[in-house]
């Protein structure tokens, strides 16, 4: 990305969207269950802080993200949720304060790093500052998701999706990998058509195996945020039909994702 300007901006905006849901919620509804086993509204806040943190962490001090990285390795299973449950405990106002203050640092520390074309270790590859505010965002929008949904809250889609859309893609490979199986040879041609209209693609355009539909079908599947069964996406070709099984746009362990939704007698399930 040549001007990276553009990411930082639109993960600024997707933070303050989400702040917009959660600004004004009691101490109750901040208690509220998401569709994520035993997250609350408050766990899905508390682990974009956490995130947060960890990354400004991977930007200032290489040696003491390490160790912390290591620490994660250790109990890959709990590591997550332990600090999703420490920010869960604190008072509503202050978690959203810390948030509020960790997402304002993040900001001028991508700004001031993109400027330098410095790449930062993460759990993964090691990443750029345009790479890590795009995973910011994907993560940003996919726990907005969370919240929303618990909140019964039906979000308007935005030019920003396409974040999530390019991550989703260039995490095809990885999503294979962190269930031991071989990535397919052969890159997969992906066109999914943003509410609005456009179209966004990806991979060659004579690629035999493909990926079609929603964008924000494609979001979610990535994001493992809805069953694939209840998303309007075609998959051509074996590989690419395997890989709508198992895609995640997010560093890990494979997620258990989400059970499709109970069929009804009106609208039975695929």
């Amino acid at each position: 990305m040549s001007d990276p300007t553009p990411v930082f901006d639109d993960l600024r905006e997707e933070s303050r969207e989400l702040d917009l849901l959660v600004a004004e919620l009691t101490e109750q509804e901040w208690a509220r269950a998401t569709p994520a086993p035993r997250w609350s509204i408050a766990h899905q806040i508390a682990h974009l802080h956490w995130t947060d943190r960890a990354a400004l962490l991977a930007m200032s001090d290489e040696a003491a993200f390490r160790k912390f990285a290591e620490q994660a390795l250790t109990s890959p299973d709990s590591f997550v949720d332990d600090g999703a449950d420490e920010g869960a405990r604190l008072d509503p106002a202050e978690l959203l304060t810390r948030w509020r203050d960790g997402r304002q640092s993040l900001d001028r520390a991508l700004r001031e790093a993109a400027a330098r074309h410095t790449r930062f270790p993460w759990f993964g590859p090691p990443m750029s500052a345009a790479s890590m505010a795009t995973g910011r965002l994907m993560e940003t929008w996919a726990h907005g998701q969370d919240v929303a949904d618990a909140l019964g809250v039906v979000r308007t889609p935005t030019d920003r999706l396409r974040h999530v859309v390019h991550i989703g893609v260039r995490a095809r490979n990885f999503a294979f990998a962190v269930r031991g199986l071989p990535a397919p040879e052969e890159e997969f041609r992906v066109e999914v058509r943003a509410p609005w209209g456009e179209l966004w693609v990806h991979g060659p355009k004579e690629a035999p195996q493909r990926v079609t539909g929603p964008a924000v079908d494609f979001c979610l599947l990535v994001t493992q945020r809805a069953h694939r069964a209840d998303l309007a996406l075609t998959a051509e070709g074996p590989d690419a039909d395997r890989w709508l099984d198992i895609a995640q746009a997010f560093a890990g362990l494979p997620g258990p994702g989400r059970e499709p939704k109970a069929a009804t007698p009106e609208e039975p399930g695929r």
